[in-house]
């Protein structure tokens, strides 16, 4: 007897340390042990943070490194110093439903995704150019071309962005130069200089127009292409700084009744394209006004938050919309200040954005302190008043999607992780990210998916900062979401409602020349733009730009007309940096983002 007692014992004990290592290492969520985080955002406005929640902010990464970052480059690339970790790593969150999911990707799988993505590509070009061309969008489901909407002027969900100049055409230019298809693309140019014109009655958005057809710019850098195009986008960009309106029309200028409000994001996300055009031709003229309209936004700035407002009045300078986030509005206003200076080298630019980034990470950014450390909710990014900094509603939009990529190329790849993380699970939810999404709620606010391309790109640039295969299967869920949900007889549909998958019968351009683009280069890991050595960047509608030396070269500096300078920002901190020396080495073959916070990211979007 005793014998016995002996061993009950002892598989007694043996049960008792399995289940401390289970709970200690991280093991305790995988096996039914979950603790309870809860969502603190739904807050009104006029109380106060709880107690213990902070504002995001680096001073996480400056507790791990208070000598400041070993390094700046992001990269795949694992520090000869960092510290390894005992074989009881082995044991974390090993065997969860996350992990076996997540942990690879196969090549002949990946192989199988690039064909998908370019097919993707060319069943809805195809059919563009089938059904639709020169109009400017194919309407997928009807099989027709569609342009400016004449008999409703005031229809501005379409006629802000079809000029009746084949939009679909020129917008997806560069795409086939991505996909290596030479001789399609040196025929599409020959058509768009054959058949395109800009002297149109058309009234058009300012920001679309130079966001989609800016392409032809690009093109000149190293094609003999004829040099009648650069005098089409010298006529047709004088128009547009006439005065920073919204809209513009092509042939009479600015329209009689054009109203004096624009976006943040219309008015101040001109630079990267003017700027380009300017150094090209050597005019600085361009290159002035959009720098003249950044710095006038950037004056206008909240002295106690150092948020900016999303509408102003560009007669009277007055804020018309007082919300500060990073989605509709607002969000390439951000980006273009990052990537002007990765392209010009300006250090007024970079300066702008790190004040800029600092307030937001003080001000919009909700949750714990570190991504993958801690306890607390899940950091998101709210919408605040921008002079208070107090949150105005509980949404998000999709546009938003875009912020983790431009976070990569800053360097912040943790914060990135998570904000990524919590648009992909939305997406898993939906199969689709609805055009807005009330996060106390939990449930769509705005119903529709245009094809929108923000998530799949912030994929592939954490997928570039990474190389971690969990990345390679947001791409494949996507790629299958979309042709599952939105696949149509002559190309693909807008989803009108994402919960029942009805249909609108629109393609807009970005599909082919954004979401298409970014799925096919995550999966063609040969690309020549991931050769080694290849700089390049993408604009905010998606078009490859090289990193051109050229572009740091201008010849009119002491002939600038005499201009204010921008007011020196609040603060200019350091960069909020998480590179590739602050990963630990277990992360680089482990989740982006441990299990136990991406099933409480899935709680909160009620994916359990």
């Amino acid at each position: 007897m005793r014998w016995r007692c002996v061993v009950v014992a002892l598989l007694v004990l043996r049960a008792a340390l399995n289940c401390a290592l289970w709970l200690a290492f991280g093991l305790g969520p995988s096996w039914g042990f979950n603790f309870p985080l809860h969502f603190s955002f739904n807050r009104p406005a006029s109380l106060p943070e709880p107690a213990g929640v902070q504002p995001g902010n680096d001073a996480w990464s400056r507790r791990l490194y208070p000598q400041g970052a070993p390094g700046d480059a992001t990269c795949s690339r694992v520090s000869a110093n960092t510290p390894k970790e005992s074989y009881l790593s082995f044991f974390k969150e090993s065997r969860d439903e996350y992990d076996r999911k997540y942990s690879s990707f196969p090549h002949a799988l990946r192989v199988k995704m690039r064909r998908m993505a370019k097919d993707m590509f060319y069943f809805g070009y195809d059919n563009y150019m089938k059904h639709a061309f020169p109009e400017d969008e194919l309407n997928p489901i009807d099989c027709a071309g569609r342009g400016p909407d004449t008999l409703n002027p005031s229809n501005i969900n379409i006629n802000d962005v079809l000029g009746n100049y084949s939009l679909t055409l020129i917008d997806t230019l560069d795409t086939l130069l991505v996909l290596g298809n030479v001789s399609e693309f040196h025929r599409a140019v020959k058509l768009v200089i054959d058949t395109v014109s800009f002297d149109k009655d058309s009234t058009v958005q300012v920001f679309e127009a130079n966001i989609r057809y800016s392409v032809l710019c690009f093109l000149f850098l190293d094609l003999s292409i004829d040099v009648q195009f650069i005098l089409y986008m010298n006529l047709v960009l004088m128009c547009f700084f006439v005065v920073f309106h919204k809209q513009v029309n092509l042939k009479r200028g600015v329209p009689a009744d054009s109203i004096n409000e624009t976006c943040t994001a219309g008015a101040g996300s001109l630079l990267v394209e003017f700027g380009i055009l300017s150094r090209l031709i050597g005019d600085s003229t361009f290159e002035w006004v959009a720098r003249r309209a950044v710095r006038a936004l950037w004056n206008l700035r909240s002295n106690e938050t150092g948020l900016l407002g999303n509408v102003v009045n560009i007669q009277t300078g007055q804020w018309v919309g007082k919300q500060s986030g990073l989605g509709a509005g607002m969000d390439s206003f951000y980006e273009y200040l990052l990537k002007s200076y990765i392209l010009f080298g300006e250090k007024e630019d970079y300066k702008m954005f790190t004040a800029a980034y600092e307030s937001i990470q003080s001000h919009l950014r909700r949750g714990r302190e570190a991504c993958n450390e801690g306890e607390g909710d899940p950091p998101l990014y709210v919408n605040v008043n921008m002079f208070n900094g107090q949150i105005m509603n509980t949404w998000i939009d999709s546009l938003q999607a875009f912020f983790p990529g431009l976070q990569v190329l800053n360097g912040d790849v943790e914060n990135a992780i998570c904000l990524h993380a919590f648009y992909y699970a939305i997406w898993r939810r939906f199969g689709a990210l609805p055009e807005r999404y009330n996060w106390q709620l939990q449930a769509p606010d705005v119903l529709f998916y245009p094809l929108r391309p923000e998530l799949v790109e912030s994929t592939y640039l954490l997928y570039q900062a990474t190389k971690n295969p969990f990345y390679l299967h947001v791409g494949m869920d996507i790629l299958q979401s979309l042709e599952t949900n939105t696949k149509v007889k002559c190309g693909y549909a807008t989803l009108h409602h994402v919960v029942d998958k009805s249909k609108e019968d629109r393609m807009e351009s970005f599909f082919l020349s954004e979401t298409c683009k970014y799925l096919y280069l995550l999966f063609d890991e040969e690309n020549p733009l991931h050769r080694s050595g290849s700089r390049y960047i993408f604009t905010t509608e998606g078009h490859v730009v090289p990193i051109d030396p050229r572009f740091r070269e201008k010849s009119w500096e002491e002939h600038l007309p005499c201009e204010e300078p921008a007011r020196e920002p609040i603060k200019q901190p350091q960069a909020n940096i998480s590179n590739c020396e602050r990963i630990p080495e277990e992360r680089r073959y482990a989740l982006p983002l441990k299990s136990m916070y991406m099933r409480q990211i899935d709680h909160m979007v009620g994916l359990s």
